[in-house]
């Protein structure tokens, strides 16, 4: 059997454009790709928009996130571009051990890319976030998965605003006992 080789005209024919350009078909297709492998839950008040839980099978989007935003005509969903930040977010954290706030900037520039790739622009896709996101100061939280991974907002110091969640949290399981 004869080995191919990387000077083969066949392997360069394979490998005929450049791959370290940002291709939108890839990036779209790998969106979808790891939405197959998440589930989706929106039932919850999750600060700061969204998270994942301690397994990171569930991405959590706050319940008050409306679905879709409208940008130039269109109707964009928003959801592919939250799993795609909380999916890279959590592997960084999990798998290489990345600080969350050095994960985050990683998945930030990703969901970028990924609304870029949808052909929209970036800015009213973030000023329209923005609205929704919430702490403990902008409204009480009633309703947080016992399972949502509080390790973002340890490592953030946000020790308010993982006592608003902790209290919610054992509200919610007290609440379930009766």
């Amino acid at each position: 059997m004869a080995k191919t080789s990387v000077a083969s005209p066949k392997f360069r024919k394979k490998v005929q454009r450049d791959d370290t350009l940002l291709s939108n078909f890839q990036l779209t297709h790998a969106v979808e790709e790891i939405m197959k492998h998440v589930h989706l839950d929106r039932t919850w008040d999750i600060p700061y928009l969204a998270g994942y839980s301690v397994d990171g099978k569930t991405v959590y989007i706050d319940r008050h996130l409306p679905r879709t935003y409208r940008s130039h005509g269109r109707t964009v969903r928003v959801d592919p571009f939250l799993i795609l930040h909380e999916s890279v977010e959590k592997s960084l954290v999990d798998h290489l051990h990345i600080h969350y706030q050095h994960a985050h900037q990683i998945a930030l520039r990703a969901e970028r890319a990924a609304v870029a790739a949808a052909k929209l622009s970036w800015r009213p896709y973030n000023q329209f976030m923005l609205k929704f996101i919430k702490d403990a100061a902008h409204e009480k939280l009633r309703r947080v998965p016992p399972n949502l991974h509080l390790k973002p907002y340890w490592d953030e110091k946000d020790t308010v605003l993982i006592r608003a969640m902790q209290k919610a949290i054992h509200a919610e399981h007290l609440a379930k006992k009766k």
